[in-house]
């Protein structure tokens, strides 16, 4: 069974996933959300309240998913499980990854959800960092950074274009020079 305060989250997601920042309010996430009017400020008693717990909220429920393909053996298992990913972060996940792209062009003008959103892009960052680093990557930290911000772009290509040509050149492009060795890349 779904808890009040989870209602509330999915809810605020809805909103910011359908309608944008605006569309964000106490009085519209307990509409959404099917709940007395307040019981959004019982859990997150002001907007920067809220948007920080969706935001933190995003990053777990993005974390889940993140997790079945950060556990590749090769780089070409790497490859398949980052473009599975991109279509649970873009189908799947449509209304999740666009209320985080809202709350990032957010965080651009407000440095606590910047604070927010950085905590949640490092645990993401971190768990790729461990699975280059297991696959023998010279410089795992920084292929990750790499890895990250490509698929970022990918991310927001698929969003706000709906651009969904075939990820797998591009991943594989990238791939291949995080694990060339490093005499090879100058």
């Amino acid at each position: 069974m779904t808890s009040h305060r989870e209602r509330v989250l999915e809810a605020a997601v809805d909103l910011l996933g359908t309608g944008g920042l605006r569309a964000l309010t106490h009085t519209r996430v307990d509409e959404r959300a099917g709940l007395p009017k307040g019981s959004t400020s019982n859990y997150f008693r002001t907007r920067a309240a809220l948007v920080a717990g969706v935001s933190d909220w995003i990053v777990a429920q993005e974390l889940a998913s993140l997790r079945p393909a950060m556990a590749p053996r090769s780089p070409d298992e790497l490859v398949f499980g980052l473009c599975a990913l991109l279509d649970v972060i873009t189908i799947t996940n449509r209304k999740l990854t666009t209320a985080r792209l809202v709350l990032f062009m957010e965080a651009s003008h407000d440095a606590g959800l910047r604070a927010v959103l950085q905590r949640g892009r490092d645990a993401l960052v971190g768990g790729v960092v461990s699975a280059l680093a297991a696959m023998g990557a010279s410089d795992p930290d920084a292929a990750a950074r790499t890895l990250a911000a490509c698929m970022e772009g990918l991310v927001l290509h698929r969003i706000a274009r709906h651009d969904f040509s075939d990820p797998r050149p591009i991943l594989e492009t990238v791939i291949a020079g995080i694990f060339r060795p490093p005499a090879e890349r100058q």
